[in-house]
C-alpha cells in the first residue's frame, strides 16, 4: 500500500492501515496487525505499530519517520506467514514479530481483512493537545494496493502453510544480512518507544522480545 498523510496540522488525527479479524463485543479474541500514523503539525511524524492476538494488544512500538510522509507517497507493507510478521516502510523492515508459539507466545492465526481509516483518538495520540478542527477536512490518500494471500479452508488454515506459496519459501522465513542491518539501524536511530522496555507495564521483559531483535 502507498499512503500520503494529511498535509495540514493534523494533531490528534490518526491515519491507519491494518489487518484485522472480526471483533466481538464480548470475550473478544480477534487478531490485528497495525500501522498507525500519528498526526502532527510538522515533521518528524510518529509511526506506531501494534500486534493483537486473541484480543490482546499492548505490543506497541513507535518510530520517528526519517522523511515527511505528507509530501509524497511512501510504501507500507506487511509480510505475514507462519514464521513471522514483518512491517516494512519503503521496503525497509522496521519491525519483526516472530512466531514464538513454542515458548508459549500467542501468534496471529485468524483470517483477516484489510482496513484503512482516518480517526480521532486524541485521548492518547496527541499528548493532551486538542485537535484543531478548523484545519478539517483531513485527507489521507491511499493508492497501489496489492495483496497476496490464500483462502483458509473450513476447519483450519493449514493450506496457507504450503511450501508452494511464495511467502512460505526459505527466503521469507528470516531477514537476510542486508535487511537485518537496515532493521537494526532503524531500531537504533529512530525507535522512540518499545513495549518490551517499558517497566511501568512489564516487571519482566516479555519472552518474545529478545527473539524479535
Amino acid at each position: 500500500m502507498r499512503i500520503k498523510l494529511p498535509e495540514k496540522n493534523s494533531i490528534g488525527i490518526v491515519t491507519a492501515f491494518y489487518l484485522s479479524s472480526p471483533r466481538s463485543a464480548v470475550n473478544d479474541k480477534h487478531d490485528e496487525l497495525d500501522f498507525e500514523f500519528l498526526g502532527s503539525n510538522g515533521p518528524p511524524y510518529t509511526l506506531q505499530t501494534n500486534v493483537f492476538v486473541n484480543g490482546q494488544g499492548g505490543r506497541e512500538q513507535k518510530i520517528k519517520l526519517w522523511f515527511d510522509p505528507t509530501k509524497r507517497f511512501h510504501s507500507y507493507k506487511i509480510l505475514w506467514n507462519q514464521f513471522r510478521v514483518v512491517f516494512y516502510v519503503d521496503d525497509i523492515p522496521i519491525r519483526v514479530f516472530k512466531n514464538n508459539a513454542k515458548i508459549g507466545v500467542s501468534y496471529p492465526s485468524k483470517p483477516m481483512r484489510v482496513i484503512g481509516s482516518l480517526w480521532n483518538p486524541e485521548s492518547w495520540a496527541s499528548n493532551g493537545i486538542k485537535t484543531d478542527w478548523s484545519q478539517a477536512p483531513f485527507k489521507a490518500k491511499f493508492q497501489d494496493f496489492k495483496i497476496h494471500g490464500c483462502t483458509p479452508q473450513t476447519g483450519g488454515n493449514k493450506n496457507c502453510h504450503s511450501s508452494k506459496l511464495w511467502w512460505n519459501s526459505k527466503k521469507y522465513q528470516s531477514l537476510n544480512v542486508r535487511e537485518q542491518r537496515a532493521y537494526q539501524n532503524i531500531r537504533r536511530k529512530y525507535m522512540t518507544y518499545d513495549y518490551c522496555s517499558d517497566r511501568s507495564r512489564h516487571r519482566k521483559t516479555p519472552p518474545e522480545c529478545r527473539r524479535n531483535k
